[in-house]
């Protein structure tokens, strides 16, 4: 960083003579460091005046400002439509790399410490191709968990226990995907309702962990000692080879709207963090009260420093970008996929290797933005997320009732393979996360078993969350001991794991799904920090029998290159690191013409083969029957295959009692709404000459 930087050292430097704080508030007329009793939180020991330089930044400096030390700061400033200073309150000093909470919706900076001994520790540095993204809750994850410690459980600690890693190692992920840890509260709706936050997208800084995932030894041992536990916790992951991406939520905090809380930006320089009307009224393209102006330097300086902050000194491997769409918004509130903080966070060498995964809308005027970032950018592809939901599930009704699907296979194809209608040759399928389900909706097991959301409980007489959950209860809302329904069910959800996660790009699992976790049909559960969210860890049989399925798809992905192509293939070439594709019909010939759109075909053979430059070749053909009627496949006579072994069926929670080797040409029963993958042997197929 350079000296002449005049946005510089931000936030509480420490040296030899003490500690210099330097906030930036240009619209301010006088700014004081307040410091605190070691004791008495109402005790200001030193107040010292700030003095501010011509970019705007105040510094001051103190010996008092030391680790350890809580301190605040007061700014004043002239009052206008667009201000909104408040020089009685103590507010957060943006940069804070530790909070104190004192009192209800009262906080205080700490000076942390933050020496920590990463013992030489890298980051796993996951190849994007390689990556399988598990969705998970820090509380949620390990609160009901029997094999971690008591005083662990729900904790950083606790995630990063010896069989929480075990658990996450076996089941074949890469990396976790943490639901906002950066220090959040609950908005003052929920306060008011007794409820919380429990997901935690309402940020109340931006740099330091939330103090109530760590353990309650770590709380009261202070700010540093939290912080600690969060760095462990990445150090023992990293150690296990799993990275650690964090759900960040830049796009707006918990000042909520023109009427909430006074904590920080608001009462430091509202008209500049903070997107208004000439009127001082909010523009709000994010449904929370506010929107954080990232058409000017500071804010956008602001996400920059706190990105860098947790990539190097906490090792985070990748953040995910809640409504980035917000973060790529101009002056004119207009989305512009060019738009400086988008690409300066992609080109910004302190975060070279970070995963980048955007949300890609909000909801703005032109919010929705799937597959139109910028390259570099790897996307929420929620046009997968639809459409498979779809075929397996509101198509399966619509057979079943009107004896008509909604749609045919080539929708579905185009998924599979990587969503090339989607994301532009240049950036690939890897641009592509794909997901079935996510924190926000049905969980997958609440996605066979329930039509409608049953929200009651979120006090809102269920008009929150979705309506359109492309949901199937398959004959009865919720529970049932009908065993036939149950086995449908079950069918449904293998086939829906199995599209996933055999699909080109990134899959992304949401924790739970993958042995059956439900919410009793709750598709919003922000507000619920019980046993309706935390993961349950004993298994029914199915659920034991679902999670080895998981297990086994993600070994299968592992051990076949051509399911994870790293480029979109191009027809008569053949590319490096891609798969080339062929498809047919149910009578092993190539599908063409009408057929990919008609919604009467239902059977589709997937033959892919990859071209890696890295490992050895190898082909799979993937046989779908989207119809609840058994049906015979002639599997295809593909000049370069002499024979098919099966790897997995849907149909059934193993293959024991199944043949597992045929030939081309030959017939295959593919039992109603099931799918299978097979490994096609034959000559191998040339490494290609790696591009120029």
């Amino acid at each position: 960083m350079s000296s002449t930087d005049p946005l510089r050292n931000l936030g509480v430097r420490l040296t030899s003579a003490g500690g210099e704080l330097r906030v930036w508030a240009e619209h301010a007329d006088a700014m004081e460091l307040c410091l605190f009793d070691d004791t008495d939180p109402n005790w200001i020991i030193k107040s010292v005046p700030m003095a501010q330089d011509v970019h705007g930044v105040w510094s001051g400096k103190s010996r008092t400002l030391s680790p350890g030390r809580r301190y605040g700061i007061r700014v004043s400033g002239p009052a206008s439509p667009q201000n909104s200073f408040h020089p009685e309150k103590i507010l957060i000093e943006p940069y804070s790399r530790g909070l104190v909470r004192v009192g209800a919706g009262l906080w205080q900076s700490s000076v942390v410490d933050d020496y920590f001994d990463w013992n030489g520790t890298a980051k796993p540095a996951t190849a994007l191709d390689h990556t399988v993204v598990y969705e998970a809750h820090v509380r949620g994850l390990s609160r009901l968990n029997p094999l971690v410690p008591a005083a662990l459980r729900g904790t950083y600690a606790g995630l990063a226990h010896e069989s929480t890693i075990g658990y996450l190692k076996d089941l074949g992920v890469t990396a976790v995907e943490l639901l906002p840890v950066q220090a959040f509260v609950s908005e003052q709706r929920l306060i008011k309702q007794g409820l919380i936050n429990y997901w935690g997208y309402n940020t109340l800084n931006f740099f330091s962990p939330h103090a109530d995932y760590a353990t309650q030894a770590a709380q009261s041992a202070g700010p540093a000692a939290v912080l600690r536990e969060f760095k462990g916790m990445v150090k023992l992951l990293h150690e296990a080879g799993l990275e650690v991406i964090l759900d960040v939520v830049y796009n707006h905090t918990a000042e909520e709207g023109r009427n909430g809380p006074v904590t920080s930006l608001r009462g430091i320089d509202n008209a500049a963090y903070y997107r208004q009307d000439e009127s001082g009224a909010y523009i709000d393209v994010t449904g929370c009260g506010n929107t954080v102006n990232f058409s000017h330097d500071v804010p956008k300086r602001l996400v920059l420093d706190s990105l860098r902050y947790f990539a190097n000194d906490l090792q985070i491997d990748g953040f995910r970008f809640d409504l980035a769409a917000t973060l790529g918004r101009d002056g004119g509130v207009v989305y512009d996929r060019e738009h400086p903080l988008l690409t300066e966070i992609r080109d910004d060498p302190e975060l070279a290797g970070v995963k980048l995964i955007a949300e890609p809308w909000d909801v703005g005027q032109g919010g929705w933005q799937t597959g139109n970032f910028p390259p570099g950018w790897t996307e929420w592809n929620d046009r997968y997320r639809d459409r498979m939901r779809d075929f397996w599930l509101t198509d399966m009704k619509s057979l079943r009732l009107s004896g008509s699907a909604g749609s045919g296979i080539g929708r579905f194809a185009t998924r599979v393979a990587g969503s090339s209608n989607t994301f532009s040759k240049q950036r690939g399928p890897l641009a592509s996360l794909n997901f079935i389900t996510a924190h926000d909706g049905f969980t997958l097991a609440d996605l066979t078993a329930y039509d409608v959301k049953h929200n009651l409980g979120n006090g809102e007489s269920n008009r929150d969350g979705t309506d359109n959950n492309s949901s199937y209860n398959h004959g009865v809302e919720g529970p049932t001991r009908d065993v036939t329904i149950l086995a449908t069910r079950r069918k449904a959800m293998r086939n829906l794991l199995g599209t996933l996660l055999l699909s080109a790009g990134i899959p992304m699992l949401t924790a739970g799904d993958e042995f059956g976790r439900s919410q009793r049909g709750n598709n919003n559960a922000y507000c619920q920090d019980s046993e309706l969210t935390w993961l349950n860890w004993n298994f029914d049989d199915w659920q034991q029998d679902l999670h080895q399925v998981t297990r086994r798809l993600l070994q299968l992905r592992r051990e076949n290159p051509a399911l994870r192509p790293v480029h979109f293939g191009r027809f008569g070439e053949t590319t490096p690191n891609a798969s080339q594709l062929d498809w047919y019909n149910i009578a092993g010939e190539t599908l063409t013409g009408d057929a990919w759109n008609s919604p009467t075909e239902r059977t589709l053979q997937y033959m892919a083969a990859s071209t890696p430059e890295h490992e050895d070749s190898n082909r799979i053909l993937l046989v779908i029957n989207a119809r609840e009627q058994d049906e015979i496949v002639t599997l295809p006579a593909h000049e370069e295959v002499d024979a098919y072994t099966l790897l997995w069926d849907s149909s059934h929670d193993d293959l024991r009692d199944l043949c597992l080797e045929h030939s081309p040409g030959t017939p295959l029963f593919v039992p109603g709404a099931s799918m299978q993958l097979m490994r096609a042997h034959g000559p191998r197929v040339p490494r290609p000459t790696p591009l120029a």
